[in-house]
């Protein structure tokens, strides 16, 4: 008998596979965000994590099915004290690329970016009402 671990995350890590469509380029940043992928009644969203990036260094593309988020973010940290100095500098481009649904509605596409994380919505096309499943005699 074989036996196989139980992994509660399986269906989620899946669902963000589907969605998530790496480039290249990603390897060589030193900051890559962290990404949540949600599908919602009406809409799919990709919440980007951009602590520390500003609002104008942040670009949303799409070209074809393929949503773009692109960036980057520079922060330098300074402790002078009587006895030490200290500066940490953490910076990078970033890329993050994700293949849209047949379904979703490319037109309408809308982003927010508030206290450091980007929200991008994917409207979900309206089902065809007249689409009909012809019975087969």
């Amino acid at each position: 008998m074989l036996l196989t671990r139980f992994d509660p995350f399986k269906d989620i890590a899946e669902f963000e596979k589907r969605f998530y469509n790496p480039t290249q380029k990603e390897g060589v940043s030193g900051f890559v965000p962290m990404v949540n992928t949600r599908e919602g009644e009406f809409a799919y969203h990709i919440d980007v994590d951009l602590p520390g990036v500003k609002k104008e260094n942040i670009k949303v593309d799409i070209n074809k099915d393929v949503v773009t988020i692109s960036g980057e973010r520079k922060t330098k940290e300074e402790i002078k004290e009587e006895d030490y100095y200290k500066v940490e500098t953490s910076f990078g481009k970033f890329t993050r690329s994700f293949t849209l649904p047949e379904n979703a509605d490319k037109e309408n596409i809308d982003a927010n970016y508030n206290d450091g994380v980007l929200e991008v919505i994917v409207p979900k096309l309206a089902e065809d009402k007249h689409k009909k499943t012809i019975e087969i005699k």
